[in-house]
């Protein structure tokens, strides 16, 4: 038998590639974070990370994990809902950043939503930045978003790497300025590769400019482009481009739950709502 607790460090150090990140995230020591994988290791009788001076990889076996661990902590936390006999209820106002468009994140929503029928969700899908200001605005309650890289408030779901990408039969001329298909200011990954291709001193046109990220995908399906994206939401049809075409490094991105000056009536909500993600983090990858 598998302990939730375990498997929810597990869960929390795959979404976040860190024994740091989730130590942080769970109120734990980094030494007791190590202490549970090692012994959910010793009970699957399977090495579930890789680690090296480059971070921390779930294996094979740890890939596997993943769904295992989701399931068991999901059939938990319906008992324990069940059998506290409590029933949340209220509007809550949710924000989910486009880059979610196309991952499992319906499948969170609609488990929350069965979970709690009395709660009126209210979804708002937008640009990171503008969710951000929404949120500040007290127009929002919950925002699952980009932060920038010198930015540290949130709740850290999920830890990857920008990355360039096209159609797989794009080829770039170095002697021209590189195409770019874009979400409109101020979009973060619009601003990442101009500030990335600035620096390189590599020169660059718009092809593209959508505030939809199926705007973009087609676009970048048809071969106007490249563009920024995260490397675990590659969209089908996309491939990442390859170094040697020489574009510059994007570095990395964080995505986090932010909580807004929410009633009382959404606090409870918002919290049950921030939980569900956090625990099915791993399903926010492109299925």
């Amino acid at each position: 038998m598998f302990d939730p607790t375990q498997l929810r460090t597990f869960l929390t150090v795959a979404q976040t590639l860190s024994f740091t990140q989730a130590a942080d995230r769970l109120g734990l020591r980094q030494s007791t974070v190590s202490q549970h994988v090692r012994k959910l290791e010793q009970a699957a009788g399977r090495r579930l990370f890789v680690r090296d001076t480059h971070g921390v990889e779930p294996t094979e076996d740890g890939e596997a994990m993943l769904g295992f661990a989701r399931t068991i902590l999901e059939a938990n936390e319906r008992a324990a809902s069940f059998f506290a006999g409590t029933r949340l209820r209220g509007r809550l106002r949710f924000g989910a950043s486009e880059d979610f468009v196309l991952t499992r994140m319906p499948e969170v929503l609609e488990e929350f939503r069965r979970e709690h029928p009395e709660v009126d969700l209210e979804l708002t899908v937008e640009l990171s930045e503008t969710l951000h200001e929404r949120l500040a605005a007290g127009r929002l309650d919950l925002v699952l978003a980009k932060r920038g890289p010198q930015e540290s408030h949130g709740r850290l779901v999920w830890r990857d790497r920008l990355v360039w990408v096209g159609a797989e039969r794009l080829r770039l001329d170095p002697q021209r300025p590189v195409p770019l298909v874009v979400y409109p200011p101020p979009a973060v990954t619009r601003a990442r590769a101009l500030e990335a291709l600035e620096g390189q001193g590599r020169e660059w046109r718009i092809a593209c400019t959508s505030g939809s990220l199926n705007g973009l995908i087609a676009a970048t399906r048809a071969g106007l482009g490249v563009m920024a994206h995260t490397r675990g939401m590659i969209p089908p049809g996309l491939v990442r481009i390859p170094s040697r075409a020489g574009l510059p490094e994007l570095g990395g991105v964080d995505f986090v739950l932010l909580h807004g000056r929410h009633s009382r009536a959404a606090r409870g909500p918002a919290e049950a709502l921030a939980d569900a993600i956090l625990a099915g983090g791993d399903r926010l990858h492109m299925p």
